[in-house]
């Protein structure tokens, strides 16, 4: 790298020129000189951050055993005759014929909110309603709250500040007295946990140069899978106690990472910059460098030179939304790729949700389905640099369709069980696909916003997921596998409209974005 190139200022022997000819070295060759390698120190940095996302796992599919319908079985006394018990205990779908004292939960009632509060004849929406309101508020939080991570709090201070409304929240949800309270705590825990993904997910991609910003990002994706596999884990060994205790379980150590995270994680160095806060730039730049030189300080002193007017100091918090609205070109490629991330989002958020509709033990098939994200990172860990974005895209997402659909109309356990892991594994790699995909679509001003737009994207698919899955359990699933199936394949046809990202370097300013 020719540093006096990047360096060079004007020749004392010439006419001063003015200032926007004068050379500087620019953010991207600053971060991949100065701390583009990856130490020690940037480790530990992205390992902390991408410790949220197991929190934030835990949160999105806890909803799985704490609303799961229990297992009820006949009881066999005066008042159910033999020919009772063939009608109605030989179809477990007709509880609400039988009489209350003819059946019972095999389980005590206060494991599930399903039995603790009788709903078991509640209609779908009734039954969707908590997780449903999850996921919307994640919807609003994602809406009203991500514009600050490229604004006034930026990225570590909303990751704190999201974690703890969560797990916060999530504590008090075991407080709960009825449905309508816990879905109430529900969405104000979405509401905080909706900006946790995409601010760990920029937060790491931003401190790193080019050669490890995709793999920093998969960190992230592997304590989710790690978050989502601990669930299981947990309901197993609470088999039988109350709902509210993985609620607490599950919350109290997120409430310690906050703190944790708050003191021990820095700033994304790239979000200080286009802020003019250089002073702090550059000490983040300096604590995080792989090597001290004077060629180090010349980067970063050379950095901080750049002039006022070439850089943007808007300081509205919507400013990044106005920006991407303003301009044609990011508007089209924000809507593709959100109609994209809303049919992986409902087949991502709702497989799990729908475990309960086949007809497979809850905490394996919960188990098998976290376990298959882990080689869904582990691929898109080893094979991001090579892959290109739109074709990974679009044949991961028609091959999720079409076994999700295909889910429905096989009969045989083991292949049917087989068809729903290879639909949830595909979904799961275009998911992450799609995260990184977003992170190189747009330049750093507006970069956590778009990632938030897409994940909101998800999360409308997520909103839906309850209610369809709430309906497939009178039909087998086809309400819920079937419908997921088709959506996500008509919305991947939509990364067509999408340019190709591999290999580019991060840029920072929309001139910059338009240029390449």
């Amino acid at each position: 790298m020719d540093s006096n190139a990047l360096l060079s200022h004007n020749d004392p022997s010439e006419t001063p020129s003015p200032q926007k000819h004068r050379r500087y070295p620019s953010l991207d060759d600053t971060i991949e000189y100065c701390i583009g390698d990856f130490g020690w120190m940037q480790f530990l940095q992205t390992t902390l951050v991408s410790i949220a996302w197991f929190f934030d796992a835990q949160q999105v599919f806890i909803s799985v055993f704490t609303d799961a319908e229990p297992k009820w079985s006949c009881n066999i006394n005066d008042s159910t005759s033999s020919q009772n018990f063939s009608t109605f205990c030989g179809d477990k779908s007709n509880i609400c014929r039988l009489p209350k004292d003819a059946w019972s939960w095999d389980f005590p009632a206060h494991t599930s909110i399903i039995s603790e509060w009788s709903l078991e004849c509640a209609g779908s929406v009734t039954m969707g309603l908590p997780a449903s309101s999850f996921f919307l508020g994640c919807l609003a939080g994602g809406f009203t709250l991500a514009i600050l991570a490229d604004s006034r709090l930026g990225r570590k201070n909303m990751l704190v500040s999201s974690c703890l409304l969560m797990s916060v929240t999530g504590m008090l949800t075991a407080c709960s007295m009825n449905v309508w309270m816990y879905a109430g705590l529900r969405f104000l825990s979405g509401l905080g946990r909706s900006t946790i993904g995409t601010c760990a997910l920029v937060l790491a991609a931003e401190r790193v140069g080019k050669r490890w910003r995709e793999k920093v990002g998969i960190l992230g994706f592997i304590y989710f899978t790690l978050g989502f596999l601990s669930l299981p884990a947990m309901a197993f060994l609470l088999k039988g106690s109350s709902w509210r205790l993985m609620y607490i379980w599950s919350c109290f150590p997120a409430i310690i990472y906050s703190f944790l995270a708050y003191f021990l994680v820095r700033e994304s160095p790239r979000w200080l910059f286009i802020e003019g806060r250089k002073d702090e730039f550059a000490a983040t730049v300096r604590s995080m460098a792989v090597h001290e030189s004077n060629l180090t300080k010349s980067f970063i002193d050379g950095c901080m030179q750049w002039p006022e007017e070439i850089k943007p100091r808007e300081t509205d918090i919507y400013a990044a939304m106005k920006i991407l609205l303003r301009k044609g070109w990011a508007l089209r490629q924000l809507l593709a790729v959100m109609v994209v991330g809303f049919g992986i989002g409902m087949i991502y958020y709702g497989m799990p949700l729908g475990l309960g509709n086949l007809s497979f033990d809850l905490y394996l098939s919960v188990t098998l389905n976290a376990a298959s994200e882990f080689p869904a990172s582990l691929i898109t860990f080893l094979l991001i640099g090579k892959l290109n974005r739109k074709v990974s895209v679009l044949g991961l997402s028609m091959l999720s369709g079409i076994c999700s659909v295909a889910c429905v109309l096989v009969s045989r356990k083991g292949v049917q069980m087989g068809l729903e892991l290879v639909s949830f594994f595909s979904a799961c790699t275009a998911f992450n696909v799609v995260l990184i995909y977003t992170l190189e679509l747009f330049p750093t001003c507006v970069r956590n916003s778009a990632v938030s737009m897409v994940r909101q994207a998800l999360v409308v698919g997520g909103v839906l997921s309850p209610v369809l899955v709430a309906a497939g359990r009178k039909n087998n699933g086809f309400m819920s596998y079937g419908v997921f199936g088709v959506t996500v394949s008509l919305c991947g046809l939509f990364v067509l409209w999408l340019p190709e990202t591999r290999g580019r370097k991060l840029c920072d300013t929309m001139e910059e974005e338009e240029e390449n």
